[in-house]
C-alpha cells in the first residue's frame, strides 16, 4: 500500500460505521436513476411524520367497520411510535450522512433513528395484524428510500424499524381487544 493509500484510509471510515457509510453511498448511488430518484422522493414525502399511515389506519377504519377500533388504535400505535422515534433522535442526536448529496429535504438534522422507518414499521406490524397485505412491502419500500436519498444509514433504518416493530408488537394486544 502506497503512503498516498494510507492517508486516504484516514479518512475513510471503519467497522461498523464504514459499512454504515459504504452502504448508503452505494444506494444514493441508485438515485442517480430519474426513476429511482422520483420514487424516493415520493416515498420519502408519503412516509414524512407517517403520513400515509395515518392514512392508511384512517382509511382502515372508513372501510372495514366491524374493526374501526382495532384500525384507530393501530394508528394511535403508530403514531406513538413515530413520537417515540423523534423523542430517541433528540437524545442520540446522531448527524445525517454528509458524504452524499440528499434527494430530498429532512424537517431535522439528527438521523437516529429514522422516523420514517420506525412508522413503517409499526403500521407494517399493526396494519398487519389486521390483514393489510400491502402495507409491509410498501413498508420496506419506504425504509429502502431513505437509504437511496442519502438522509440516513443503514443502522438509522434498522434501529427505527427495530423500535416501530417492537411498539407495535407491544400494543398489538391492546389493539385487537387481546387476540393477538
Amino acid at each position: 500500500m502506497s503512503h498516498m493509500d494510507d492517508q486516504h484510509d484516514l479518512f475513510r471510515p471503519r467497522g461498523l460505521h464504514g459499512v454504515d457509510h459504504r452502504i448508503v453511498s452505494a444506494l444514493r448511488a441508485c438515485g442517480s436513476d430519474p426513476r429511482v430518484a422520483g420514487a424516493a422522493r415520493a416515498l420519502s414525502w408519503a412516509g414524512e411524520h407517517g403520513a400515509v399511515w395515518v392514512a392508511a389506519g384512517l382509511a382502515g377504519a372508513v372501510v372495514d367497520r366491524p374493526r374501526r377500533g382495532a384500525w384507530l388504535s393501530g394508528t394511535a400505535l403508530t403514531a406513538g411510535a413515530h413520537a417515540a422515534s423523534s423523542v430517541v433522535k433528540r437524545v442520540v442526536r446522531r448527524p445525517r450522512p454528509a458524504h452524499v448529496e440528499p434527494l430530498v429535504g429532512t424537517v431535522g438534522r439528527h438521523s437516529f433513528p429514522s422516523s420514517h422507518a420506525t412508522s413503517a414499521a409499526a403500521a407494517a406490524v399493526a396494519f398487519g395484524t389486521l390483514g393489510a397485505r400491502a402495507v409491509p412491502p410498501l413498508a420496506a419500500a419506504v425504509c429502502v428510500s431513505r437509504l437511496v436519498a442519502g438522509v440516513h444509514y443503514p443502522s438509522d433504518v434498522a434501529a427505527g424499524a427495530a423500535l416501530g416493530a417492537l411498539t407495535a408488537r407491544l400494543g398489538a394486544r391492546w389493539m385487537t381487544g387481546g387476540t393477538a
